[in-house]
């Protein structure tokens, strides 16, 4: 992992909730939903120890926001630091359409490695940028939710939303 890089972040109100967004100079790099400030900054200094964190609004920061509130339709530059199992569960994960939904094992199969089930579901659960890339999307083959970082009533919350 990079390091001396440094790491602004802040926190924005959306519907129903408040997300701390953290960006580097190449883009966004963790989007987490906030219960407690201090909690959500130890997450944030936590994933990336040895980084500069400092509290600044940047105007990266406000495409996350319109790409929630739908008036932003390009792409989002991440910065993001995993394995490269990691990344490639991440980039399947981006492939989900709004309103769809996946389980661990069919995206095992799908990144070629159909016996990395459990694999699969940390590298969800580490998923650094929370909605942008849509983990809450994933569930177990049995139908059931699974776990989820940000806890099951978001993610059934925010699953309900997007199947309207």
């Amino acid at each position: 992992m990079e390091t001396n890089i440094r790491i602004h972040y802040d926190f924005y109100k959306i519907p129903k909730d408040e997300l701390l967004i953290a960006s580097t100079q190449k883009g966004i790099c963790f989007v987490g939903f906030v219960d407690k400030k201090k909690d959500a900054v130890a997450d944030l200094t936590k994933r990336f120890p040895g980084f500069e964190i400092e509290q600044k609004a940047e105007p990266m920061h406000e495409i996350v926001l319109q790409y929630l509130d739908g008036t932003h339709k390009g792409k989002i530059p991440f910065h993001l630091y995993g394995t490269d199992f990691q990344l490639k569960v991440w980039e399947y994960l981006q492939k989900i359409p709004k309103g769809k939904i996946s389980t661990y094992s069919e995206i095992a199969n799908k990144i070629g490695h159909p016996k990395a089930v459990r694999a699969v579901g940390t590298a969800v659960g580490q998923n650094p940028v929370s909605i942008l890339i849509p983990c809450h999307r994933v569930l177990r083959s049995d139908g059931g939710l699974g776990g989820y970082h940000w806890g099951l009533e978001r993610k059934k919350r925010l699953l309900k939303s997007e199947l309207q």
